[in-house]
């Protein structure tokens, strides 16, 4: 396994290999790549905030979506790591992988865990994507295995596979 550098993934995305929309050079990093908030949804709240600056109450959980689009090739993975500032101002969030052959937004889960509001402004850098080659190509990817949430866009909560089989039989 090895991670890419930031020259690895500009080729890679280059050669079509990588995906990854609405690209900011700003957000790239020596070894990885960072994402930025599209959405915001507080639990409790049935409004999704999709500008200005969301004030998240204290411990309080609460979902972010992505700008980007991610999409994964057949032999990359990523581990997705909350950027310190967000850690340093309280708040947590446990993260998994993005599976090879994922393609979609992403919805984070985190918790403010502070007694005080944390500030959260649309379109800031949340998280970052660190890419993973696998020591090979898989039998069957995301989209071939569960494929739950692939092609999700925005804060999505329900898998979209269950979504789009149910209304399938309506």
């Amino acid at each position: 396994m090895a991670v890419l550098s930031d020259k690895d993934i500009l080729e890679s995305m280059r050669t079509g290999r990588l995906g990854i929309s609405d690209y900011s050079d700003r957000s790239l990093t020596p070894n990885g790549y960072d994402l930025r908030i599209a959405e915001i949804s507080v639990r409790g709240d049935p409004e999704v905030k999709r500008e200005g600056t969301v004030a998240v109450p204290p411990r309080t959980m609460f979902y972010v979506s992505t700008v980007e689009r991610v999409r994964m090739p057949s032999d990359v993975c990523a581990q997705l790591w909350m950027r310190t500032t967000w850690i340093r101002r309280g708040a947590i969030g446990a993260f998994g992988k993005i599976d090879a052959g994922f393609e979609g937004t992403l919805t984070l889960g985190a918790y403010n865990a502070t007694d005080e509001p944390l500030e959260l402004p649309i379109g800031e850098r949340f998280c970052q994507m660190v890419f993973e080659t696998l020591s090979s190509e898989t039998l069957k990817d995301y989209s071939q295995r569960s494929g739950n949430y692939q092609g999700q866009t925005g804060v999505t909560l329900e898998p979209v596979k269950k979504r789009s089989d149910a209304s399938a039989q309506e």
